[in-house]
């Protein structure tokens, strides 16, 4: 059976080839109703655009990447950023290029190698994508971005820790999260309330650490130094931290983890010195990833919008990402809420 082609589409359509092609294209100045009729026609006859052919015929390659830092090994990967960290990124974009007729490629790039420029040089060049999503800690990076704006390539950052004249980004305030985490166990009664820190490499883990120093002065709090332990967002650094904070003389009653994988360490420690929580001492992370609704209790957490992020970011891109605000003055930026959500892990110190 011979395949459906472009001017099959046009013939049941009763359009041009070339509002088929625009349609298809998802270029703008199409009426709704001629676009309506055109994937309609399309749909009943099972067409699907050829991705090379449509590249061939013009100058986009209807590929929009996405750049993920890569460390040595896979299982590296899954306790560092979480196991949904890259997931949630994906989803968001998939969903949004596929309605585009767009493909998504995910590529790990190694951010701290010494080809990283050889390595970014050679993908842009293989694959000449659309667009290209940045994900921390990559969005920062002087010799990924250069070699982006060399090449033409337009890009939106996620989460990045610098804003002043790289591109535009999309992102969360991770200062004003981590304030608000920390009032939320302060207005619960907590005074001693200890803090494990995120990964060093990455401006998200200093951000909350910032906002966690911030909210303690403003309430007049002490901010003892023995209660801020360094973490990397991993279950084993929650745990080590959690058992350093458990041996003080005068332990935390709270202890506000910056990444959820962590805060489930602090309570594999609490469990092993037969604690627990919110009884014994409250325990709030950060991600709202799905493991915070597995434990027992379920954690108190700070959801950040990773999927909307990354919708947004795929859609400035294929619309043809603003670069600069309304203005003209500053690349774009688009700030967007994260939600504080209150489960059991947290109550009033005992006593």
């Amino acid at each position: 059976m011979a395949s459906v082609t472009i001017y099959d589409v046009a013939a049941r359509a009763e359009v041009s080839i070339k509002t088929v092609s625009r349609v298809m294209n998802n270029e703008p100045n199409v009426r709704p109703v001629m676009r309506e009729r055109v994937l309609e026609a399309a749909g009943a006859l099972g067409y699907a655009p050829n991705l090379s052919a449509r590249s061939l015929a013009g100058s986009r390659s209807f590929v929009i990447a996405v750049f993920a830092d890569a460390p040595l090994t896979l299982d590296h990967w899954r306790s560092e950023r979480g196991s949904d960290y890259l997931q949630r990124i994906q989803l968001g974009a998939t969903v949004e290029t596929r309605g585009a007729g767009y493909h998504l490629l995910v590529e790990l790039i190694d951010h701290d190698g010494p080809k990283v420029r050889q390595e970014v040089g050679a993908l842009l060049a293989a694959l000449k994508p659309d667009g290209v999503i940045l994900t921390p800690p990559s969005c920062d990076n002087e010799v990924v971005l250069e070699l982006l704006d060399k090449a033409g390539t337009p890009y939106v950052r996620l989460g990045p820790e610098r804003p002043e004249g790289l591109g535009p980004r999309v992102h969360m305030d991770d200062v004003a999260a981590a304030r608000e985490m920390t009032e939320h166990l302060a207005d619960l009664g907590h005074t001693r309330i200890g803090f494990v820190t995120g990964d060093k490499r990455l401006g998200a883990s200093q951000a909350r650490r910032e906002g966690y120093v911030a909210a303690m002065k403003a309430r007049g709090l002490k901010v003892d130094k023995a209660w801020i332990r360094q973490g990397d967002f991993t279950f084993e650094s929650g745990h080590k931290a959690a058992k350093a904070l458990l041996a003080l003389d005068a332990p935390p009653t709270a202890i506000f983890a910056s990444s959820d994988e962590m805060a489930v360490g602090v309570l594999a420690a609490m469990a092993e010195a037969d604690l627990s929580a919110p009884g014994d001492i409250s325990v709030a992370g950060f991600d709202d990833s799905p493991v915070s609704r597995l434990t027992r209790p379920q954690l108190t957490t700070i959801r950040q919008p990773l999927v909307e992020m990354s919708t947004l970011a795929a859609r400035m891109l294929i619309n043809g990402v603003a670069r600069y605000s309304d203005n003209g003055q500053r690349p774009r930026d688009e700030l967007l809420p994260f939600t504080l959500i209150q489960r059991a892990s947290t109550a009033a110190p005992k006593g």
